[in-house]
């Protein structure tokens, strides 16, 4: 009887403290091989090669989200070696017959942010379908958003700058300056 009680003490004791220490905050230096799959149905990794700012925010703080790529420096846009996610935590579980009209609505809006990125792309003389190069996951589930250290039911807004090799560079809980994004990514 006693090693039973030791035995529910232990596995509560894990739930309630391990369980939290694999939603810790993500420690710079690090290296995480993060997958995630978008809404266009691209996998994309945190250590495939490419520089990634990872913008992980809820319906309510997209407007920050785009701040950020406002942000994104001129050198990054158009070139293959940089890339932006942006993770919609959508903070509770949605049937499957609402995750397709969001998933579909979701790609709609990442077509008019196509539009605002391709005039971008225009002033620099790039020649490239902006389109291909914005990915958004949305996370109807919590996996996305447990992967960079935040819980499912929260509001957080967080920034993640990744290198090449998925080492975390840089990370913030607002929009940053325009000077200190870019000099974590470059």
């Amino acid at each position: 009887m006693r090693l039973r009680a030791l035995q529910f003490f232990f596995s509560l004791a894990f739930f309630f403290f391990g369980a939290r220490a694999l939603l810790a905050d993500l420690s710079l230096g690090q290296i995480y091989a993060l997958r995630f799959v978008d809404v266009d149905g691209n996998t994309l990794l945190t250590a495939d090669g490419h520089v990634t700012v990872v913008v992980l925010t809820t319906q309510s703080n997209i407007d920050q989200a785009r701040a950020v790529g406002d942000r994104v420096p001129g050198y990054c846009l158009g070139n293959p070696a940089y890339r932006m996610i942006t993770v919609v935590n959508f903070q509770k579980k949605r049937a499957k017959p609402t995750r397709v009209i969001l998933s579909a609505l979701m790609r709609h809006r990442l077509n008019a942010e196509a539009g605002r990125l391709q005039s971008r792309y225009n002033e620099k003389n790039i020649i490239r379908d902006a389109r291909r190069d914005i990915f958004a996951v949305a996370d109807f589930d919590g996996a996305a958003t447990a992967q960079l250290g935040a819980r499912f039911e929260s509001a957080d807004f967080r920034v993640f700058v990744f290198a090449r090799n998925g080492e975390l560079l840089q990370q913030w809980n607002d929009v940053p300056s325009a000077e200190k994004l870019a000099a974590v990514v470059k």
